[in-house]
Formats: structure tokens, C-alpha cells, sequence
């Protein structure tokens, strides 16, 4: 039976098609041993918190206990224009666009700066700037075209647009893995690109517009509230169906967003972890999972963020986020912090010795300890009596 979730009009073959086709939910096998091993390491179970729920995640994902400890991770990162731009959604000139782009190749940006301590490489893909970039800059050419359409007078790219930026995320995870990549991280560059993000996730969580919309990138109240009388009106224009999400995509999303939902679709096939952050990548995020509902259990939240979007996003994923340093800048910044944290959870599930293991005692096994019957420890009592004596 055919998948309503992507458009009838897609090629069985197709790129989309068959990485949606390998999703496969979490291996219920592995979830269910690493539960178990959480519950006879030496420590009282629960005392590690959300280490503990992720490292079950992470060998549901890979569907082995001990999980593999990612070690190789590679960010994809996106760049994109706007036509909303041009309605005055964000304070800052377009041209930035290509400018961090470039600088993010170049190895000056946020990310890049913290993806290096962490280990990752960072991969800048043009899936949508406005001009055309210098060249040898080191960007990654797969521009669908210069920037979408504005989605407050229509949709902002053609459905068959909207397909190639998914797929270009998918190759790219692809092409990740094939050589060697073990966890994946979303990135995005693109001025303007809260305001398709917060539609889109006005779309897929049912909330309104004005509960999902931040202030961007530094926005004052005056252009935050013209924002979202911007989204609303896309909104209403375009009538975007959270049933039918790539038609979404293609009504009011960017070329950066599809092309991050991609990557989550290419990682979740290749069942290998993906840390997302930020409010365009959540916005991604669920267009994802709109997509391929199992993608879900490849995700990993980085970071909360301060846009509210993020915050519905989450609650609507049902996963809470690892880290909140009160960071706005996005581009796939937190999501590259967290990556320690990740490793960790591995590194606990595999390397923690069990009660047997270590010769501790399980009180989940011998029970706890009584209480006096009176309430009242008698020897340490009697001790103290007889300190005073002394």
C-alpha cells in the first residue's frame, strides 16, 4: 500500500521514497536490554538521569548492547535564502547569507569553531543562496535555485523543489556514512529562515503562529509582532496540510529546512544518530517525522534554545533536550556541544560495572536496610552517652 505521506506523484525508486521505505522504528530487542543493564549497574537506579534514557536510546537506534560509542560525527549544514525576506521579517541584510556561509566553510564561524574542539567536521551546502558564492570558497554547490518564492503571496517552492531539497539531505547523509560517520549533526545558515521555520511548525504541532514565533535573530517587539502577522497571512494564503508534509514544505519552508529533514530521514535509514538544535532544525524535525513517524527514534535534542518554537516542537516530539546555556545563535551550535554528552551515555551503558561484576551488594535484590523499631538507632546512641561520660 502506498505511503500517503509522500506525494503520489514520487517515483517508487526515487531517492525519498526508498530511504523512507529502510526506517525502521528502534530495535525493541536492544531497548530492552540496555534497560535491563541500566538497572544492575552500581548505582541506585535512575542517579544518572537522562544518560540513562539516552544510552537505551542509543542501542535501540543501533541495536546492540553494548551500543557503539559515536565517535565520527559530521555536520550538515545548510544555506539558504528567503523570499519573505522581503517583507522585513528580520533586521539584517540578505547578503549576510552568503557572507557566514563562506565564513563557515572557512572555518570562522560558531559551529565551525566548536565543531573542531568537538572532533566533527562541518559540511556547508548552498541548497538556496541568493547569488552565486566565489569560487573555490569551499561551500558544497547543490543550489536548487537563488532563494524560495515569499510565502506571504505564495508558496515558496515548486513540489518537485521540495523533493530535491530533501534529497539533497539525504545524499548527504549517505555520502556521511559511506565515509565513515557515525552520528550526524543538523546545521543551517539562512537570514530570515525563523519565519518559514516557525510556520512550518505552526503547521505540524496545530498551534498558532503567535505561540510559536520568537523574535529571531535580535528582532524588536515592533518587527516580531509585523512577523507574525507575516506567518499568519502565509498561513492562511497557502494552507499548508500537516497530512500531506512535502506539500508543506513546498507551500511555506525553505530550501535549508527540507534539505535538514533529509539528513534525519538519510541518518534514521542508515539507523545512526542525529542531533538537531535550534528552531529550524526542530521545524525540520518534524517535517521528518511527518514524513517517517520512526524517525523519531533517531533523534537526538540537542539544545532548548530561547525561540518557542523549539519549545512546542519538543513537546510535540515528546523529547527533551540535553543541554540549555541560554544560546540563540543556532546553526547547529548546541547541537555539536552536546556531542560529549552523547558519547558519555555509550560510555556508561558499556564500561559500568554491574553489582555481580563489582562484588556490590543490589538492595534491589537483598532489600533495604530496617528502620529501628522505635525510630531511634540505639548503638549510635549509646556512643554518644558514652562521649559525654568521657
Amino acid at each position: 500500500m502506498a505511503d500517503t505521506r509522500l506525494p503520489a506523484s514520487l517515483p517508487p525508486r526515487s531517492v525519498l521514497a526508498r530511504a523512507v521505505a529502510a526506517i525502521r522504528p528502534a530495535d525493541a530487542d536492544a531497548l530492552a536490554a540496555a534497560t535491563a543493564r541500566q538497572q544492575i549497574l552500581t548505582k541506585p537506579e535512575g542517579s544518572l538521569g537522562r544518560l540513562e534514557d539516552l544510552s537505551i536510546r542509543l542501542a535501540g537506534m543501533s541495536g546492540q548492547v553494548p551500543t557503539p560509542v559515536p565517535c565520527h560525527p559530521v555536520v550538515g549544514l545548510f544555506a539558504g535564502d528567503h523570499g519573505v525576506w522581503a517583507e522585513g521579517v528580520s533586521p539584517d541584510p540578505q547578503e549576510i547569507t552568503a557572507q557566514m556561509a563562506v565564513n563557515m566553510a572557512a572555518g570562522g564561524a560558531g559551529v565551525t569553531v566548536l565543531a573542531r574542539q568537538m572532533g566533527a567536521e562541518v559540511w556547508v551546502t548552498d541548497v538556496g543562496i541568493a547569488v552565486d558564492l566565489p569560487a573555490g570558497c569551499g561551500v558544497r554547490d547543490k543550489c536548487i535555485r537563488h532563494s524560495t518564492d515569499d510565502i506571504s503571496r505564495g508558496p515558496a517552492m515548486s513540489l518537485v523543489e521540495a523533493v530535491k531539497a530533501l534529497e539533497i539531505g539525504i545524499s548527504t547523509a549517505d555520502e556521511a556514512v559511506a565515509e565513515g560517520a557515525d552520528i550526524l549533526v543538523t546545521g543551517e545558515m539562512g537570514i530570515a529562515n525563523t519565519t518559514p521555520a516557525s510556520a512550518l511548525i505552526s503547521v505540524f504541532t496545530g498551534l498558532p503562529a503567535a505561540t510559536v514565533t520568537g523574535h529571531g535573530a535580535g528582532a524588536d517587539d515592533a518587527r516580531h509582532q509585523h512577523k507574525v502577522a507575516v506567518i499568519e497571512r502565509a498561513l492562511e494564503i497557502n494552507q499548508p496540510d500537516a497530512g500531506e508534509p512535502v506539500e508543506a514544505l513546498a507551500r511555506v519552508g525553505g530550501f535549508e529546512h527540507g534539505a535538514m529533514a533529509g539528513l534525519i530521514l538519510g541518518a534514521a535509514a542508515h539507523r545512526v544518530p542525529v542531533v538537531v538544535d535550534g528552531v529550524i532544525a526542530c521545524s525540520s524535525a518534524l517535517l521528518a517525522t511527518a514524513i517517517a513517524p520512526a524517525a523519531a527514534d533517531f533523534l537526538v535534542p540537542g539544545h532548548a534554545g530561547a525561540e518557542p518554537g523549539i519549545t512546542a516542537a519538543l513537546g510535540k516530539l515528546g523529547l527533551p533536550a540535553l543541554l540549555d546555556l541560554g544560546m540563540r545563535l543556532g546553526e547547529g551550535s548546541g547541537a555539536v556541544l552536546a556531542l560529549p554528552i552523547v558519547q558519555a551515555s555509550a560510555h556508561i551503558l558499556n564500561e559500568m560495572a554491574t553489582f555481580a561484576d563489582a562484588d556490590v551488594t543490589d538492595i534491589k535484590v537483598t532489600g533495604e536496610t530496617d528502620l529501628p523499631a522505635d525510630g531511634v538507632n540505639p548503638t549510635a546512641g549509646s556512643t554518644a552517652q558514652e562521649g559525654v561520660r568521657a
